[in-house]
């Protein structure tokens, strides 16, 4: 065999191919489906034919929207982030992936660009759903948006990673969903957190759910500001990297 067919692909071709099996993955399993874009569908359809919970001044739909968008990055970039990688790491399969010439730094990279692009499909397909319903977006806000789903994309990738990496699969599973609940109840991604208990509010405003909420409504919506959002994100992005890759294990 001549040294040209021992050659790797470059790292950016196998980061690529990394993360198209990562997206077909998701999109082609049902209970990944179901909670990335299932759930959040019939939260949004529940949302607009009902008036609880309370989302505050404005258009229900318009309020909704972003909340349920907050909702869909949570579920695919933290809570299917966290399980998958989890059963990953039980079965040796990031053990193996990572002494590949992918690498652990390329494995990741296919991950992160796997996320993205399974919430781009979450929003299109939300985000039609909503215009559909009624939704009337606040159309300046669309890249100051998608700046801080990116922004959220990456604070909970690297939580994802943290509880994948600190506890054994059945665990991950039973936290994972326990914590997507959680926020999904009094996270701030669905209700606002100026709309939650003063107490509540002010703890919940600085958690990276509530950031991502207040975020989506202060770009979509036109309610309120999204520099506080945008900070205490970048803050829980560069705090979880910085854990991740100190902490983070490969193996049981």
């Amino acid at each position: 065999m001549s040294s040209q067919s021992m050659t790797a692909a470059p790292q950016s071709a196998r980061v690529r191919a990394q993360a198209a099996f990562e997206t077909r993955t998701v999109l082609t399993n049902g209970e990944q489906l179901l909670v990335s874009v299932l759930l959040p569908a019939l939260a949004l359809i529940g949302l607009s034919a009902t008036d609880v919970p309370d989302l505050g001044a404005g258009r229900r739909i318009d309020l909704a929207v972003p909340g349920v968008l907050a909702l869909a990055v949570v579920s695919t970039a933290f809570t299917g982030q966290a399980i998958a990688t989890g059963f990953d790491r039980r079965y040796g399969l990031l053990r193996l992936l990572g002494v590949t010439p992918l690498g652990p730094k390329g494995l990741l990279a296919g991950k992160a660009i796997a996320v993205l692009s399974v919430i781009a499909v979450q929003v299109v397909l939300l985000g039609a759903l909503g215009l559909i319903l009624g939704w009337h977006p606040h159309w300046g806000g669309v890249l100051l948006a998608l700046v801080v789903i990116a922004l959220a994309a990456w604070a909970f990738v690297a939580l994802a990673l943290l509880l994948a990496g600190a506890l054994r699969s059945e665990g991950v599973l039973a936290l994972a969903n326990l914590i997507w609940v959680l926020l999904l109840v009094g996270g701030g991604l669905i209700v606002p957190t100026g709309e939650l208990p003063a107490s509540v509010g002010g703890v919940v405003r600085l958690l990276p759910s509530g950031a991502l909420g207040d975020g989506l409504r202060a770009a979509l919506a036109g309610s309120g500001s999204a520099w506080l959002p945008l900070m205490v994100l970048l803050v829980w992005a560069l705090a979880g990297s910085t854990l991740l890759a100190r902490t983070f294990r490969w193996a049981d």
